[in-house]
């Protein structure tokens, strides 16, 4: 019997309007009401996580930044988990001696030095996704993180750490040649206090080892009481296998990555046609 689930958010919850839709809305509801917990589960950071929650009025856990940081439904920080001063000048100085883009996570925002290359990203992405980018809607976006200050612009990262209180926690980097990010991710991977995964083809999200999702996963389970045998999990890249590989029920979206799939014991429909909701429904109701 299914007792936890949870969900990631591109890609699977949310649509190409970055909207959780009112069936899947309606299905998180169902689950609630049946006593199980619903938890989100992101690479994004909490303040980009919530923003589509917070136009429902949905009240859920938080698993963000692959596990780097978990809140409970109230948003108060159960964990966190910060890459220490070598393990970021391992990242950082092989990202730049290969030419390589990337932004930093903190406990306090994002950190980038060049936007329009935030762009790019965010273009490639949405093309990759195989939807049409809103091009204008992106710069909005991107303005309004600025002006809000959970978008940092700075000329150099080099002095983030000496920011009293900052803890970096997350390396986003990016790049259009797949065959040289997925080099890069091998030999980073070599370090046994790194994870690496991936949240879109051309992207690596480079965390503590403690840091994952799966991981986080476990912990909320524990805390619960529940076991891994009746939790559900589903997502749609790499970045989601270590928690579908270590739940009872993985699921994969139609839309997910061939890695993703060969692992999921079910396959529900596209995020544009609200298959978290009926992934949901199906499954709880055929194992009650």
């Amino acid at each position: 019997m299914i007792k936890l689930i949870a969900t990631d958010m591109d890609g699977t919850l949310l649509n190409a309007s970055h909207e959780i839709s009112p069936e899947n809305q309606q299905a998180i509801r169902y689950a609630q009401e049946q006593g199980i917990t619903v938890v989100i589960a992101t690479g994004r950071a909490f303040y980009e996580a919530n923003t589509p929650v917070a136009d429902t009025d949905l009240k859920v856990p938080y698993i963000c930044l692959n596990g780097a940081e978990v809140r409970d439904e109230t948003f108060n920080i159960m964990s966190t988990s910060h890459l220490n001063h070598e393990l970021v000048n391992k990242v950082t100085s092989k990202l730049k001696d290969e030419g390589i883009y990337y932004q930093i996570y903190t406990n306090r925002g994002i950190y980038t030095e060049n936007p329009q290359k935030d762009l790019d990203i965010y273009i490639d992405i949405a093309e990759r996704a195989g939807q049409q980018a809103d091009v204008e809607k992106i710069k909005a976006g991107i303005q309004k993180r600025i002006d809000n200050g959970t978008l940092k612009v700075v000329e150099s990262y080099d002095d983030i750490e000496d920011i009293p209180g900052e803890l970096i926690m997350k390396v986003l980097a990016f790049n259009p040649d797949l065959e040289k990010m997925d080099r890069i991710g091998q030999e980073l991977a070599a370090s046994p206090n790194l994870a690496i995964s991936s949240s879109s083809r051309g992207n690596l999200e480079i965390t503590h080892s403690d840091a994952q999702k799966g991981i986080a996963l476990e912990t909320i389970a524990e805390r619960l009481g529940v076991k891994m045998e009746n939790v559900m999990a589903i997502g749609d890249n790499l970045n989601d296998v270590s928690m579908l590989e270590r739940v009872g029920y993985p699921v994969a979206m139609d839309n997910a990555a061939p890695e993703v799939k060969a692992i999921a014991k079910y396959t529900t429909d596209t995020n544009e046609n609200s298959g978290v909701g009926k992934a949901i429904m199906k499954l709880i109701n055929d194992n009650q």
